[in-house]
């Protein structure tokens, strides 16, 4: 396993990814409240309030990125990676929130409907929020799934949600602008923020799952099982696999079962290796092996009163 030092430093480099997003939220709020004020446009309205909780999301973010890089300590003898799963989760019901807002903002338009104004300015000046979010979300993405961030991943999805919400808006507003219909602008932001109250409730899901250990998902325990596959037919047998996973970092137990005419020297190096092996098929990962003979009944005593 990589050493703790090694993965803080690591860790601690991620906060960069969120100065980003902070800086790109400024920006595209920025554009698309100038958007708004040129064109009177609901649609584009709540498309600022939504980037508006892409500020807060990023900043609490960078906050809980910097406390996750933290080694651990006597306290948190296990690290601080489960700090990553509070942002996502208050980012998700920031998510929810803006979500009812545009919802109430557009029902209000849907009774008064305004006329809207400056469309071509309007729209030049959300499609460029949008290409940034765009790029900016697709940086996220990637850099939380090859780090298992799922504080940057889940902000890079918020950013893609808003590119999508964008478009919408912007669809709606061009179909205002040629057919002359009102209602048009905020049924498609109403519409907009269904999609996004399913993002939310999504990002809300996954963080409470992380919270409560939830175990790895299929693909890496299918890995798992093919290491444990290689090292039966070097005779061991293993049981009692337990797995789980707090952001980055993935936490795997398991006895493994050796005949008992082996030496202790030899079943270390052999349970060393298979920990190794685990590491190499998944990454960050820390691996505890429970050594047991195989032919004791007491290695398995507690698997027959189940």
């Amino acid at each position: 396993m990589a050493t703790e030092k090694a993965i803080t430093a690591d860790r601690s480099n991620l906060t960069r990814f969120a100065w980003l997003s902070i800086g790109a939220a400024v920006t595209t709020i920025t554009l698309k409240i100038t958007a708004y004020l040129l064109t009177g446009s609901i649609g584009l309205l709540s498309d600022a309030i939504e980037s508006g909780v892409n500020l807060i999301g990023a900043i609490m973010a960078l906050g809980m990125l910097s406390v996750a890089a933290r080694p651990a300590d006597e306290e948190h003898a296990f690290g601080h990676n489960k700090a990553e799963y509070f942002s996502s989760i208050v980012e998700g019901i920031l998510i929810l929130i803006a979500a009812i807002s545009i919802i109430w903002t557009s029902v209000g338009r849907l009774i008064n409907p305004q006329p809207l104004e400056s469309l071509g300015i309007g729209l030049l000046v959300s499609v460029g929020a949008s290409v940034l979010n765009l790029v900016v979300g697709q940086i996220l993405i990637r850099t939380g799934k090859k780090n298992n961030s799922i504080t940057l991943e889940a902000d890079g999805h918020h950013l893609m949600t808003d590119v999508w919400t964008s478009g919408a808006v912007i669809l709606g507003v061009g179909l205002v602008a040629l057919t002359g219909w009102l209602p048009l602008d905020s049924l498609v932001a109403i519409c907009a923020a269904l999609n996004i109250i399913y993002t939310g409730v999504n990002l809300v899901r996954r963080s409470v799952a992380g919270m409560m250990d939830v175990s790895l998902p299929d693909g890496e325990m299918e890995a798992i099982e093919k290491v444990m596959t290689g090292y039966r037919e070097k005779g061991a047998q293993f049981h009692s696999l337990r797995t789980r996973q707090a952001a980055s970092m993935r936490f795997i137990a398991v006895h493994m079962l050796v005949p008992g005419k082996w030496n202790v020297h030899d079943a270390h190096h052999l349970a060393e290796k298979f920990e190794k092996d685990i590491e190499k098929a998944l990454g960050e990962v820390s691996v505890i092996t429970h050594l047991e003979p195989i032919e004791d009944e007491i290695s398995t005593a507690h698997l027959l009163e189940k």
